[in-house]
């Protein structure tokens, strides 16, 4: 489905209820099946928390988890010590491009027996669940953080626990530490010195309690980007948040705040507002621990007619889509003057945005949403906008709340 966007500006002043955290709901939810007696609230309702759940309660020999990266990672881990289990872990065409092999790497140095069933370090896998006796493993830190969080989530369930040590420099380390917050939360023993995690033993009877999931800070980032693009005091509230949030992208703040943002806790709740023009008009940024909030900030950048340079981007090679790549070739078909690398992202200043471009999205989520809010300074078509869906299915649906024209073409 392709969306045509239009609108001069927004509401001066606006109110939405975001879903859950996408990257807390799928943490959760393997814990949840790790310790039944932890009960969720607020859990996001994107496509990779359904897969993730659909994943964990099912009986079949064959899973397949679409585009859901997060879930690949996580539950390679998880049906890696189910005893006596034997299933075969895949996905679309683009999850079969994506590479799991240090993960699996790790897995089976502790005793797991995995194996690929098309390319070598590649999805689809057979999983035979089996029960794992070593107590130590070492990965590399500066891949993907999530390979380490797959093996965080299932530690307390091993006999002796784990200790991982990480190598290298870490990448997306907000996330480590989300994972480590969360294991605390609910009272597994868990510590991170130095480059080393130590979990300890949990017994699955041991936790009870209710965990309320905080609204997604990555879908935050786009009505900051609409607010950054709006007249002056325009404001938007969203919840719910907290100001001591696990979340990394909520470094938000501070970088909007550059763009004359300011943003206001209130009883679980941010209001997001317009108060001045950008103190600089080149914003230098390392994402390392944030690299899902860059594709916003660069098409936020053009739209302000500013200059960035970013980096810390080497994950975004191996998301969804080449998200380096992707930007560079939408942003250039809107007039913009950009150069990408392996890790960064360097756009030029411009004078003029191209109208009623028509931008791809590479079955990516964050392409879509990061680039609806140049609608704000020219019409803009988004193709196949239904792959919001995969983190934020209400998106459109918000967009015309505070005031977006939406209308579908062909």
């Amino acid at each position: 489905m392709n969306l045509l966007l239009q609108l001069s500006s927004i509401k001066a002043q606006s109110a939405l209820t975001i879903s859950g955290s996408k990257s807390e709901t799928n943490r959760l939810l393997l814990l949840k099946a790790l310790y039944p007696n932890l009960s969720l609230e607020n859990s996001s309702n994107s496509d990779d928390a359904m897969a993730m759940k659909e994943a964990l309660s099912n009986t079949n020999t064959i899973i397949d988890i679409h585009h859901a990266g997060t879930a690949m990672r996580f539950l390679t881990a998880y049906f890696a010590i189910q005893e006596n289990q034997e299933i075969v872990l895949t996905g679309s065409s683009r999850m079969k491009e994506r590479p799991i092999k240090i993960l699996v790497d790790a897995l089976n140095h502790l005793g797991a027996k995995i194996t690929y069933q098309e390319k070598e370090g590649f999805p689809p896998i057979r999983i035979k669940g089996v029960k794992l006796n070593l107590n130590r493993v070492t990965l590399p830190a500066n891949i993907s953080s999530q390979y380490s969080t797959a093996l965080m989530l299932i530690a307390s369930s091993l006999e002796q626990g784990l200790e991982i040590q990480l190598e290298g420099t870490i990448t997306s380390l907000p996330y480590i530490k989300m994972t480590l917050a969360l294991l605390q939360t609910i009272g597994i023993e868990a510590t991170f010195n130095e480059n080393k995690i130590n979990i300890n033993n949990l017994k699955s009877d041991s936790i009870k309690q209710t965990v309320v999931v905080e609204s997604d800070w990555s879908s935050a980032s786009y009505f900051y980007s609409l607010i950054a693009l709006s007249e002056m005091d325009t404001e938007i509230t969203l919840s719910s948040y907290k100001k001591n949030s696990l979340q990394g992208d909520a470094v938000l703040v501070s970088i909007f705040k550059k763009l004359g943002i300011e943003t206001t806790f209130g009883n679980h709740t941010i209001t997001i507002k317009k108060t001045a023009e950008p103190i600089e008009s080149h914003l230098v940024l390392n994402l390392n621990d944030a690299p899902d909030i860059a594709q916003t900030i660069a098409v936020c950048c053009f739209g302000m007619r500013m200059s960035c340079h970013l980096t810390g981007l080497q994950t975004l090679k191996i998301k969804e889509t080449d998200r380096l790549n992707a930007l560079q070739i939408e942003l250039t078909k809107l007039g913009a003057t950009i150069e990408v690398t392996e890790d960064s992202l360097r756009l030029s200043s411009s004078t003029n945005i191209l109208s009623n471009i028509s931008i791809s999205t590479y079955q990516d989520h964050r392409m879509a949403m990061a680039f609806a809010p140049l609608s704000l300074k020219v019409p803009i078509v988004i193709k196949q906008s239904e792959v919001v869906s995969k983190s934020y299915p209400a998106f459109w649906e918000d967009l015309k709340q505070i005031g977006i024209q939406i209308e579908e073409i062909l």
